[in-house]
This record gives structure tokens, sequence and C-alpha cells, in this order.
């Protein structure tokens, strides 16, 4: 706590005692300082000019002249007779010339001037009182005498001035002993008894105490008002009292009222109870009703006998956007327009009291073309006819027959070219092998080769000169180059043709990344859309991965897929800047990351959260599926147990990434 925030809680005696003996400290500081500045002042300005003077003509009588100007050791003494004068400071003596003789100094060493010329510039520095006094001789030139008064008070005033202020201090503390006595008994101990009578006013609820009036001061007006106050509180609490016992009469009062009413309400309370336990029964068998009915994944309508609605659940809300309060009693072809055209159906199955089918409509959803299946079912009862429509999508099941179908396609033709690459395995087997016999057969090396060259006599040097000069070994090793790229694009046909036995072996991530590679470069279908090698492939692999367990031909599908859509967004930018494609292979345990990224278009972020649901295309029909990405997220997901995941800017790229566990997961397959 700071100093001023303890003198602001002091009591109020102590705060008039504290700045009372302020008052008298600031007082004698004051009257001190004065006392001492006005006898400084009158000391340097009277009395020091007067002793110099006085002081000067006693010496500068013709006797003492002549004695101070006669020799060094005769001004010497003269000067020593001056050193009990306390009010002298210092004293030179010149001779005729003017060249000083003797000295006399007190206390620190003075600079005083050598020769009577440099006096006026050293009057100029010096702030003590001097005085020069010329010493008259008979027979020549005068002398002088310079004498330099001290500017320090004597000893014995400061004595004086200390005993003077300790008895001014000892008055002061007299005087201020008595003035606290009377503030503590005119002021102090009124605002006591007032604090007491308070606190005891507080702690014992005695209204009815009063404060004694005292002296005709404002502790005295205090006093009176704290009474006035303690009057009205009596006074109050009083009418209190009153005012307690009038309401518990009037509540004895209402309390035999009450008891009265209660035994009349109590049969009807049970009433109450009765039908509130009734109504909540069928409120809760409605509820259920209708919670069963809105769970149900189908849209069910139920129309009375004039297709106005009577039932409306929430899958119709979402098919038809009208919610069930808007839809509630209103005809059927304005809660549901796009059922209007099926509205000789609906009377049909009223009338007759027969089943109707719909097996496939087509209506948009979200922009979206979704196929349902309708049907309307025959309402009889109590409350009079009607029909229940119900609306099942049925788009997912035409889309898995599709897949279904579309499965079975590209097994025949999954077989058709494994049977075609057998078949081209023979032809270009037989290509490499006689390439490599041509080679032998012209090589001059080979002995037999010699033997009928001279039989025939032919130089065999001279064909093998014919034939690099016609480049015919560069034509060999094109054929035996596009023989093996052959053999080698059959090859991964076959293997990638093969059906999946699902058991995880360790892969070499980067040979098969090359493999996919490989196979995308000869996709008939990016061909015929742009050049595929016309793109930059970056590759990245880590060289700390090791072997990675994971289906090799599965592992590989998903790579082919995600090669295809980086080279087809590459293909729809609108920028001709080159196209590049970021193969990357890291560490990062407990996962092996693959990641394919390209500097495509990009997607936006509503088409990024969907790229994985299966169907769901933005190419145009006839062109995509939709189950490439989706079935290449099973694959890792479920089968590898991995993750996958997709960041993507519009302008910028798309980088896809794929995590592998890096020991063996339980599949269960």
């Amino acid at each position: 706590m700071s100093l001023r925030q303890r003198l602001e809680n002091l009591p109020v005696g102590r705060k008039l005692l504290v700045a009372l003996l302020a008052l008298l400290a600031t007082v004698l500081v004051v009257a001190n300082l004065a006392f001492i500045s006005a006898a400084y002042w009158i000391s340097q300005e009277s009395v020091a000019p007067q002793a110099l003077h006085t002081l000067g003509r006693l010496i500068a009588s013709p006797q003492l002249s002549r004695e101070a100007l006669a020799s060094a050791s005769a001004a010497e003494a003269l000067l020593k007779r001056l050193d009990d004068y306390a009010p002298l400071r210092a004293a030179v003596i010149y001779d005729n010339n003017g060249v000083s003789l003797a000295q006399l100094q007190r206390g620190e060493k003075l600079q005083l001037p050598r020769r009577v010329e440099q006096l006026d510039s050293w009057r100029h520095t010096e702030f003590r009182t001097n005085l020069l006094v010329e010493l008259p001789q008979p027979d020549g030139r005068p002398g002088y005498l310079l004498l330099v008064a001290s500017s320090e008070l004597p000893g014995a005033f400061y004595t004086g001035t200390l005993t003077a202020s300790l008895v001014i201090l000892a008055f002061s503390l007299v005087l201020w002993l008595l003035v606290a006595r009377q503030i503590r008994r005119l002021v102090t101990k009124p605002i006591r008894r007032l604090e007491e009578l308070s606190r005891q006013v507080t702690r014992e609820e005695n209204y009815a105490l009063r404060a004694r009036r005292g002296n005709q001061d404002e502790i005295g007006s205090l006093a009176d008002a704290f009474n006035t106050m303690l009057m009205r509180i009596e006074a109050r609490e009083q009418q209190l009292k009153r005012a307690r016992d009038d309401a518990q009469a009037a509540f004895d009062q209402a309390q035999s009222l009450a008891e009265e009413t209660r035994h009349s309400n109590r049969k009807l309370e049970l009433e109450v109870q009765v039908r509130s336990k009734i109504e909540k029964k069928l409120t809760g068998f409605q509820n259920y009703l209708n919670s069963i009915i809105d769970s149900m994944p189908s849209a069910l309508i139920a129309l009375d006998e004039q297709l106005y609605v009577t039932q409306w659940n929430q899958e119709a809300s979402a098919l038809s956007g009208t919610s069930l309060d808007e839809a509630l009693n209103q005809p059927v072809f304005l809660a549901f327009p796009p059922l209007k055209p099926f509205l000789t159906q609906l009377k049909r199955t009223v009338e007759q009291h027969k089943v109707e089918k719909i097996e496939r409509v087509t209506w948009s959803r979200d922009h979206e073309p979704c196929h349902y299946a309708l049907t309307f079912y025959p309402l009889t009862g109590g409350a009079g006819r009607g029909v229940v429509i119900r609306i099942d999508d049925i788009t997912q099941r035409l889309s898995l027959e599709e897949m279904m179908v579309q499965s079975e396609k590209m097994l025949s033709v999954g077989g058709l070219a494994a049977g075609m690459a057998h078949e081209i395995n023979n032809p270009l087997g037989a290509i490499l092998h006689n390439v490599q016999n041509i080679r032998r057969r012209l090589s001059p090396e080979l002995e037999k080769n010699r033997e009928q060259a001279e039989q025939t006599g032919i130089c065999l040097d001279a064909i093998d000169r014919y034939l690099n000069a016609r480049e015919v070994p560069q034509l060999l090793d094109g054929i035996q180059q596009a023989g093996t790229r052959a053999a080698r694009i059959v090859s991964h046909m076959l293997s990638f043709s093969r059906r999946s036995n699902r058991q995880l072996t360790p892969c070499q991530l980067p040979a098969l990344i090359d493999q996919a590679l490989e196979i995308a470069s000869n996709d008939f279908d990016l061909t015929e859309s742009f050049d595929f090698k016309s793109l930059l492939i970056q590759r990245e692999f880590d060289p700390a991965l090791e072997p990675v367990p994971a289906t090799a031909n599965e592992l590989e599908q998903v790579l082919l897929n995600l090669l295809k859509n980086a080279a087809q967004a590459i293909h729809q930018r609108e920028d001709h800047t080159p196209g590049q494609i970021t193969l990357r292979t890291r560490l990062a345990p407990p996962w092996a990351e693959i990641q394919v990224e390209d500097n495509g278009a990009g997607m936006p972020e509503s088409v990024r959260k969907r790229i994985f649901e299966p169907f769901f295309t933005t190419k145009e029909v006839g062109q995509g599926t939709g189950l490439g990405l989706s079935v290449s997220y099973f694959i890792i997901t479920n089968n590898h147990k991995g993750q996958m995941e997709v960041h993507s800017k519009i302008g910028q790229g798309t980088c896809f990434t794929l995590r592998l566990p890096l020991t063996p997961a339980t599949t269960g397959l």
C-alpha cells in the first residue's frame, strides 16, 4: 500500500495531527533557512567589508607600512599577526614594484595574483569580498596589501542556530501534544462514540437508542441527523410489524378458504388426470406412428377420397420441397406437382381398390436426374376411402445394375484382351528371335559365317561396311526395341487383367508407379484425346522407403485411375503452360505415402467433397461412370486399411495422397 493510501485511511483525528505536525516542521525548517541566509547576507554585505576597511587602515599607518615593506621576513611576520583574525581568509603584501612579497592563507589554498596588475582579472573569478589597501612609503613608490574576507560563518553561529532550533522544536512538540489532546477530546472521541452507537444498533437491532448531542458543531449536527434516522427507522419497523400481523390474519383466513376449495378441486383433478393420461397415450401413439412413417426411406403420402393430403412424411418433404404444414389439406397436384400426370391412376386406385405401379420415372433433384418407382395403394376404413402413395428412390439400384452389366462387359473384354495378348506374344517372340539370328549371321566373328562367305565368294567385312553405311544395324535396333516394348506392354496387360487374390505382399512402390505410368502412356483413350507422353513426369521417391505390404494389381489400378484423371485435368486447362505430373513416395511412420500431383484445372470445394461418392462425375454423358475414384477409395481404405484424401485449388491443380500401413493389416478378405 502506498503512503498516500495509508494517509487517506487514517482516522480523522490522526489526519489533523499529521497535518499539524507537517505544518510545524515546515515552519521550523523555513525559519532556520531564512535566518541562516539573512545572517550570511549581512556578514558578506556589511560585517566583512567594514572589518576589512578597519584592518586596512591599521596596517596602512606609516610605521606598519615601512615595517611591512622592509623585507620578506618582516612582511610574513606582520601577516602572522593577522592569523587569529577569524573573518580574514587570505592576505598578500606587494612591494614597490607590485610583486608578491608575502602571503597568508587559511583553509584551502587560493590562487592569488602574483602581481598587482593581475588583480583586475582575478576579481572577475573571485566571489569573496576583497580589499586592496595602499601602503605609503616616504621615500618612494607605495606598496599594496590585498585582504580577502572569509565566506563562511563562524562555528559559534551554527551552534547557536542549532540550539535555538532544538528549543523551538521542543516547544513545538509540547504545543503539538496539547493540540493533539484537544483534537482527541473535541473530534476523535465524539466520532468514536457515534461509531460505537451505530455498531450497537446494527448488532442489537435496537432502534430506540439515541446519540448524545454534544457540542454545537458539525459532529453535533451529525448526531442529530443520526438520531432522526433512528426515529424514522423505528417508526417504519412498527409499521412493518402491524402490516405483518394483518398479513398473517389474512393468510389464516385464506388458508381456511383454500382448505374448503381443496376438497372440491380434488375430484376435478382426478378427472383431469384421467383425461390427461388418455390424451398422452393417444398423442404418444400418434407420435410413434409418425416416427415410424418419417423414419422410412420411402416418401409416403396419404390422400383422402378427393385426393387431398392427410399424411406427409419427412422424405416426402425432402423430395418435393414442401413442408408438412404447407402440404396438409392441399390437393396433391399442388403439394407435389410432379404427381399431376398420374391423377388418372390415383383416381382409379380409389375407385377400383386396385394397386397401381409405375416402374420408373425420372425427376430432377439438386439439379441431377434421379429415378423413382411409384406405388399407389387403396385405403379403406372408418374414415372413408383414400389412397397411399409410396415413392422409392431406385437411382442407386439402377446404377448398380448398370455397373454389374459394365463389369460383365469388362470381364469379357479382359478375357478377350488376355487371349489376344497370348496370341500377340507368339509373333513378337518370333520377331525378336529372328532379329537376334540376323545379327548373329551377319557377324564376322562366327566361324561358320566366314566359311559360307568364302564358299559363295563374298567378303563379310565389305557386307558389314555396307550394312553400317546403310544404317541397317540401327534399323535392327529399332525393330528389337519396338518388339521389346510391345512385349512389355502385353506383359503389363496380362498382369493387370489377372484377377487379384487379395493377398498383401511386399511391393516396391517405385516399380509399381513406373509400371502404371507405362500402361497409362499406352492407353488408347488417352492417346485419342491428347499425347500423354508429352507431359512432364517428375519423380520424387524417398530412398528410405522399403517394400510396403500391398496387393500389386489393385494398387496399380488405383494409380492408373489417378494418372488418367490427372492427364484429363491438365488437358482441360485454358492456358498453354507445360503439363506436369509429380509422383512422390515418402516414409511417414506408421504410413507409407504416395502422392500424385498435377498442375491441371483443379476443382471447386463442392466437387472435392463429393469426389469419392459412387456414380458422381463431372464428365459429359458417356465419358465416365463416376466409379473410378470410388472404387479406388474402396481399395485403399477397405482392402488395404489405409487412407485416401485430396486437396485441390481451381487454376492451380490437384494432389491425391494415398497412405498405406507399413505393417500388414487384417483385411478380413
